[in-house]
């Protein structure tokens, strides 16, 4: 390993404007990373969790809900492109009920909230340098939605990928913005810190910060969690749903056997050994929703204690510097995640809710689930289920589908009803009509495929 590799980062870091926060942040995580420890949780270190309370189990005063949501702000992670739906600017401006985006429906949830409540509840989004001026340009279309003394937004910092050969940051000559890589949502608490952002909110006498993603809809701030995290005394908190098969791959809750601290395991932490005890729905019962809740005098005080390091596990992430050209160099990024705060605080809490608050958007076929009949809004612009159903329904779309041009194109009428669908597979490359529905199971075959749907067709049932 080259000896100058750090040093040669911080130059970077330091020439590119980055804070000296999350270059100290960045200098400790490589330090994990060059003494060889890869971050991994070891099965026979952890415990499984039985059970945690519940949020269908909380009996909220109101005022107490009242008075939590008057003390509590919320931040948005915002930085996603949406690159893996073929996206070059912000996830959060795709539509996805008529004529709204995320960042059109995050808006109306939180000045509803402001209203029923009689509440500030400031909202704050956590961009990139990619994804900032589209956000901002978006959200002029709320002009109540800004908090006087707070930003809208703050940057999400970044930092140079390392050549996996000896950890010295990358060279691109034919695209230099590749060598660099944000250091996973864990970076939320240097940005807050960074920023200013922690300390505003704290002047302007906010104690509780709610964070979730952007593609989350699922994830409005709930006046009962608000309640039961103020209540709980804890310094930080996080929502778990219960795990099924098609959540074998996601992060869960565990014990340390050593000192009973909760903590979350990624798959990127799990050793090879241990993949099918972590695939195990029945040994660990809960899975991740991103959703979490801070006390911001905690935060504070743990990172002005430890010079704003945090001293999350990092997570070894190995890559080609160009996504798209595997042939290009390897390298790491260095990563954290925001969940994984739970095994630094003392204290820490969990709680279990339904799926309700976990409805994220990772590939088309999850955005037509939520532009379909499936879902609806309701009451100051939640996202529900529709009441004939109990679970959403499965979609699998084939590559045709995959990037978001191409799935509108395929799709020019909007989604086909799927209120009464259980599973719907599309194979092949059709275009689908108007007033197109699929009921139970139903398959659409590659046979024949390109091809069209005609207006009106009943796909299973």
């Amino acid at each position: 390993m080259d000896s100058n590799g750090l040093e040669s980062s911080r130059r970077l870091m330091a020439e590119g404007g980055v804070h000296p926060r999350a270059i100290a942040v960045f200098a400790h995580s490589y330090g994990i990373l060059a003494s060889g420890e890869t971050g991994l949780l070891a099965e026979p270190d952890l415990e499984p969790v039985a059970e945690l309370p519940r949020l269908a189990d909380l009996d909220t005063d109101p005022e107490a809900a009242r008075a939590a949501m008057a003390a509590t702000a919320v931040v948005k992670l915002n930085g996603g492109l949406g690159t893996s739906m073929g996206m070059d600017r912000a996830k959060s401006l795709l539509e996805v009920r008529p004529g709204k985006s995320f960042l059109d429906i995050i808006a109306e949830q939180i000045l509803a909230l402001r209203a029923e409540y009689g509440v500030g509840l400031p909202v704050v989004f956590m961009d990139s340098f990619r994804t900032s001026d589209d956000t901002l340009a978006a959200l002029a279309a709320h002009p109540g939605l800004a908090t006087d003394g707070l930003p809208l937004d703050f940057l999400q910092n970044r930092e140079p990928k390392l050549r996996s050969d000896d950890l010295t940051p990358v060279s691109w000559p034919a695209d230099p913005t590749l060598e660099w890589c944000p250091p996973g949502h864990g970076d939320i608490y240097t940005a807050l810190d960074a920023s200013g952002l922690l300390r505003a909110l704290l002047d302007k006498g906010y104690r509780y910060l709610f964070v979730s993603n952007a593609d989350n809809l699922g994830a409005r701030p709930d006046p009962a969690l608000a309640a039961w995290f103020a209540q709980s005394g804890a310094p930080f908190a996080a929502e778990f749903c219960r795990r099924t098969a098609a959540d074998r791959k996601g992060g869960h809750l565990a014990r340390r056997a050593a000192d009973g601290q909760l903590v979350l395991r990624e798959s990127a932490q799990t050793r090879p050994e241990d993949e099918d005890a972590f695939g195990d729905i029945d040994r660990h019962k809960f899975f991740n929703t991103n959703n979490l809740w801070l006390d911001l005098a905690a935060l504070d005080a743990v990172l002005q204690a430890n010079d704003g390091v945090l001293g999350l596990p990092i997570i070894r992430n190995v890559k080609t510097v160009d996504p798209a050209d595997p042939s290009s160099p390897e390298v790491i990024q260095i990563e954290t995640a925001m969940g994984a705060a739970i095994g630094v605080f003392e204290g820490a809490a969990a709680i279990e809710v339904d799926r309700s608050r976990f409805l994220p958007v990772k590939a088309t076929s999850d955005l037509l689930v939520l532009r379909s009949d499936a879902y609806e809004l309701v009451d100051g612009a939640q996202v529900r289920l529709a009441p004939s159903r109990s679970a959403a329904p499965l979609v699998e779309l084939d590559k045709p589908y995959k990037l978001v041009g191409d799935f509108d194109a395929r799709f020019p009428q909007g989604a086909p009803s799927l209120i009464e669908c259980e599973k719907l597979t599309v194979k092949g490359d059709w275009t689908f009509g108007r007033d197109v529905r699929a009921v139970g199971v139903a398959a659409v075959s590659a046979e024949g495929s390109p091809g069209t749907i005609p207006d009106g067709t009943v796909l299973g049932g």
